[in-house]
């Protein structure tokens, strides 16, 4: 395989006008170079995967917005995404295509390691993972990303427009003044040609009682009533009936205010630490380093959607409580545990040495006889504290009755402890989230500024 590691500037331009970056292989020949590997892979390892299970290479595309990247800086994202990605470890070649409204990328993967003794294992959850690395770096550039995406876990999937064309749908309250209002344009001659017209459309007219009219929206599960007070001024029977006559204007479609982009801006001022003198080298880390943690926190809160600096430090305390609280419960199962396995070995060892102790008292508490079982009555002693002292004056169980105790116990410990492990990990990810947020904020520093105040 040819070892080529060539990320540079300027990729590759095809004639079709594509970019391509390569690392580990030349993309002209990496089909051959990567069947090579493969084949390496079987004489270093003697290990050979069934022809129906085994991948020659793995793809990821990644697309962005459009207006948004140049093909160049497309191919920058789609190059740093597949070496994070791969950790270095696979050769792959990145292709940006430029023929779709939407720059995109294709990059193809190795599945057999660059030195042949590995392969690629692909593993539940790899789509989001990849996806959540996608946006990540793509924060960390400054570009769009899809919040809460769709996952079609169910029938059909769809391509990203029609996905998109079902997601940007209006209201149904506003599809219905859309509708009325187009009724009205065609100049109806009375109200029940209003309403046929409506109907025409692919509503549905409801007639309630003392004349109330309502309309379904195609899709829609309840009736909207036609009334000023649900729909907006000029949409009461009378407003239309009047429109109708030409006794007052069409109703205008009430235009919503487009919601204020809601974003949390992380930025620190490196200018202020070049000025202690740390130099060009300590610029370009700190660049670097804050970019990565503002995109890691704006990735963490967009998935939480958490838009405020309250609501992350709420969070942050209930992961906290919530995992001290599964520490505590964890700690208290597995002592109940520890005493219920510690009773059963006690009775245990209490029913295999209380002959011994049954024939020494036979024998009258004989010294002879005490000499030779001292060791197995020495064993019935301690059995017997042991079981006093668990069981605290409490009558002994059956050892069907701890058998089972000691199997809920055990199950009960083991579902805390996945438990236990997700908080923990919710719990770090949180706190490192909001110290870094403080951090670039400057919270930690006033705070430290305070205490030294003090």
């Amino acid at each position: 395989m040819k070892e080529r590691f060539d990320y540079g500037q300027n990729p590759d331009k095809t004639e079709g006008g594509e970019l391509i970056s390569s690392y580990g292989c030349d993309h002209m020949t990496a089909d051959a170079e990567f069947l090579l590997s493969k084949a390496k892979y079987k004489a270093a390892t003697d290990r050979e995967q069934r022809r129906d299970a085994d991948v020659l290479c793995y793809q990821i595309r990644q697309s962005f917005k459009p207006g948004e990247i140049t093909p160049e800086e497309a191919n920058r994202i789609g190059y740093e995404t597949a070496m994070r990605w791969t950790k270095g470890k696979y050769a792959f070649f990145v292709a940006t295509h430029t023929d779709k409204a939407h720059i995109h990328n294709h990059i193809y993967y190795n599945s057999t390691s660059l030195d042949c003794t590995r392969k690629f294992r692909d593993f539940i959850g790899s789509g989001r993972a990849v996806r959540r690395l996608s946006d990540r770096i793509c924060l960390e550039n400054d570009l769009s990303v899809i919040t809460n995406p769709k996952l079609h876990s169910k029938g059909r999937f769809l391509h990203y427009g029609a996905w998109l064309g079902t997601e940007r749908q209006p209201p149904y309250k506003e599809q219905l003044r859309l509708a009325i209002n187009e009724a009205l344009a065609k100049r109806p001659a009375d109200f029940d040609a209003f309403l046929r017209l409506m109907e025409a459309s692919g509503f549905t007219v409801k007639h309630g009682r003392g004349g109330t009219i309502s309309f379904l929206v195609p899709g829609q599960e309840r009736a909207t009533r036609l009334r000023a007070s649900t729909l907006g001024d000029g949409y009461d029977p009378e407003d239309i009936k009047t429109v109708i006559a030409g006794e007052r204007p069409i109703p205008e479609q009430p235009v919503p205010a487009p919601a204020a982009p809601r974003r949390v801006n992380l930025i620190v001022d490196i200018q202020e630490r070049l000025r202690s003198g740390k130099g060009a080298a300590y610029a370009r880390w700190a660049k670097v380093y804050n970019l990565k943690q503002m995109a890691a926190a704006l990735q963490f809160m967009q998935e939480q959607n958490i838009t405020e600096y309250d609501q992350l430090s709420a969070k942050a305390e209930d992961a906290v409580s919530r995992f001290h609280s599964l520490t505590e419960q964890l700690r208290r199962t597995e002592a109940d545990l520890s005493t219920t396995s510690e009773l059963m070995g006690a009775v245990v060892r209490y029913a295999k040495t209380r002959p011994v102790f049954d024939g020494y008292k036979a024998a009258k508490y004989s010294r002879k006889y005490l000499a030779e079982h001292e060791a197995e009555l020495a064993d019935y002693r301690a059995a017997k504290a042991t079981m006093g002292e668990l069981l605290g004056g409490e009558k002994l169980p059956k050892m069907a009755e701890l058998k089972e105790k000691r199997r809920q116990l055990a199950a009960r410990k083991k579902a805390l402890y996945t438990e236990y492990r997700s908080a923990q990990e919710e719990m770090r990810q949180a706190v490192a989230v909001k110290a870094n947020i403080d951090h670039l904020l400057g919270v930690t520093d006033g705070q430290r500024k305070k205490e030294q105040e003090r």
